[in-house]
């Protein structure tokens, strides 16, 4: 296999390769745009209604009664009533240890899951302009080559336009896969933002009704 062909399947395959990481990092983003969505109220009267659900309960200490509407269906998936799921699980335990636990499972169960897709993000955004450069070496390696071959057998020059035009066009694939990613990026750091202060905002309201009649001070 002579130099030419080998470049020519080493572009076809960047040009795959970036398909394929603009695909996973479209996918990613999605995904990720909408676990930040199904976590958090979708307005204030369903975070109103759920509240006014569920701290009657907790004032009059049915507990069990307030941890099985946390556990429905509805709020499986929405942060503030699993966290309020497990302050109820773990109300034996005295009011630091009860907030510890929310923390954790806040840290844990809702931000470090969308932290780690986040990262596969920023994977892709770093990775596509790489590939965009792989090829543009590729592509100057073949022109160069066919240029020294000109300068013995007098060669046409148009047959550099294949090779010059593949590190040209793999590096402004890259910038195109990557410049939308970062402003993604942007907007999901401030969704998560705003999800956790969501988050703080009505567990306060929980914990203010909770710690009285909960626990040990």
């Amino acid at each position: 296999m002579d130099l030419n062909a080998i470049i020519e399947q080493t572009g076809n395959m960047i040009y795959g390769l970036q398909a394929l990481s603009a695909i996973y990092g479209a996918a990613v983003t999605i995904l990720v745009l909408r676990r930040i969505q199904a976590k958090k109220f979708p307005t204030s009267a369903a975070a109103d209604a759920f509240f006014n659900e569920v701290l009657p309960l907790v004032k009059s200490k049915d507990f069990e009664q307030a941890a099985q509407v946390c556990d429905t269906p509805a709020y499986w998936s929405k942060a503030v009533p699993q966290l309020v799921l497990v302050a109820l699980e773990n109300r034996e335990k005295p009011v630091g240890k009860v907030r510890q636990s929310i923390g954790e499972a806040f840290a844990r169960d809702v931000i470090a899951d969308l932290e780690y897709r986040v990262s596969s993000i920023n994977m892709v955004i770093k990775s596509a302009p790489m590939l965009g450069l792989l090829g543009t070496v590729v592509g100057m390696i073949a022109a160069f080559g066919k240029i020294a071959t000109m300068q013995k057998a007098g060669s046409d020059p148009s047959l550099l336009a294949n090779d010059i035009s593949l590190a040209l066009i793999t590096t402004a694939i890259g910038l195109v896969i990557a410049i939308p990613l970062i402003v993604a990026v942007t907007s999901i750091q401030v969704r998560i933002g705003k999800l956790q202060d969501s988050v703080q905002q009505h567990l306060g309201w929980f914990l203010e009704v909770f710690e009285p009649v909960a626990g040990k001070k």
